[in-house]
């Protein structure tokens, strides 16, 4: 099996979306296609690779206004959460696996920034895309303190199901690196390194002035 797999820029507020496949199977996935699936469909077609899914981490429009173009031009079901807000051919709940050829995709429910979100491991190659749930040195907003709290609990999670030696693939170009490890951020993201869940409602309460502090973007 040879796996493909690319980050690429597709627009809006510093996206990312991925193409994933394998190779010699001829087949791909589109994970958040957003503001230029035309981008990612390109890259497939290019590599004479077909599209067999359209896979949305979680439902914010920035993540999903590109689906319907995504599935014009390829044919592909969307799979993602079943409360994804737009309409979902392959839903997807926590622990539940897709197969590209030969790739297994393990999918992982990590609510918090968002109700539906997903992360997806790939265990092979430990890449972990992790959608807005964690960026390089910073995760994902949340609206309220019970979301907060709930996030907490999805990095915990998600920290304990995949190796420090796992590359982080998020779904904004938001740090100082477009990619990471989890180790990389277990010991250098300041929301990681909170000692309890207090702690970290406290450092999302107080973000602004701790970026501001820290010369941080």
């Amino acid at each position: 099996m040879q796996l493909v797999f690319e980050q690429i820029r597709t627009g809006g507020d510093r996206n990312f979306g991925y193409l994933l496949a394998d190779r010699d199977a001829k087949q791909a996935v589109l994970i958040d296609p957003s503001y230029t699936p035309e981008t990612l469909v390109a890259r497939a077609a290019e590599q004479h690779l077909r599209v067999t899914y359209i896979i949305n981490t979680h439902g914010h429009q920035d993540h999903i206004n590109g689906n319907d173009k995504a599935v014009e031009l390829t044919g592909a079901p969307v799979a993602g959460h079943p409360a994804l807000p737009t309409p979902v051919d392959v839903p997807l709940r926590d622990g539940q696996e897709l197969t590209v050829g030969a790739v297994r995709l393990r999918f992982m429910h990590v609510p918090g920034h968002a109700a539906d979100h997903l992360v997806v491991y790939e265990p092979s190659y430990e890449l972990l895309i992790t959608g807005d749930l964690l960026f390089v040195g910073k995760i994902g907003g949340t609206s309220t303190e019970v979301d907060a709290r709930t996030e907490w609990d999805s990095l915990q999670r998600l920290l304990k199901a995949v190796p420090d030696s796992a590359t982080v693939w998020p779904g904004h170009d938001y740090g100082v690196r477009p990619s990471s490890t989890v180790g990389i951020e277990r010991k250098t993201n300041p929301f990681l390194l909170c000692p309890d869940e207090n702690a970290f409602v406290r450092l999302k309460a107080e973000w602004p002035e701790f970026k501001k502090q820290h010369g941080l973007k």
